[in-house]
């Protein structure tokens, strides 16, 4: 079993996404129920529209924290970070959208994990730790 200390930069290794598609820089924290990542929004980010990130970027964000939590489970038993999809979101608020040069924090709570399929709270949060969106989202391993 692999385990790196917190914060780890080199996310690449733990998400299926490539660039110009990845929305977290940073795995923050793990556990078995919980995952929390960060993310600078660039001006060349592809969810970027004049100056301000979109609220797809943001439910694309919550997800790949949750690709995180898998992706890094996997890393450390040694195998590769699988490929998964959204299944359904649902509850989600976007109280605010982030700006280029702002980072946001990401935490996930894995509410129940079976046989591929995750249930997950999320909350995203803005440097002053305001709660800026949330939602539930379930998510797949691909087959």
């Amino acid at each position: 079993m692999v385990e790196n200390e917190f914060p780890i930069t080199d996310v690449l290794p733990l998400i299926p996404q490539r660039h110009p598609f990845v929305m977290v820089d940073a795995l923050k924290e793990f556990s078995k129920t919980e995952v929390v990542s960060s993310f600078t929004i660039l001006k060349d980010n592809i969810m970027t529209v004049q100056g301000g990130f979109t609220e797809p970027g943001l439910v694309e964000n919550m997800a790949q924290t949750v690709a995180l939590h898998t992706g890094y489970d996997y890393y450390r038993r040694g195998e590769e970070a699988p490929t998964g999809y959204i299944g359904s979101i649902k509850k989600t608020s976007i109280k605010k959208l982030p700006v280029v040069g702002d980072t946001v924090t990401t935490k996930a709570m894995i509410l129940h994990e079976i046989m591929g399929v995750t249930m997950v709270n999320v909350k995203v949060y803005n440097a002053e730790g305001e709660e800026i969106a949330s939602g539930e989202m379930k998510t797949v391993i691909a087959g």
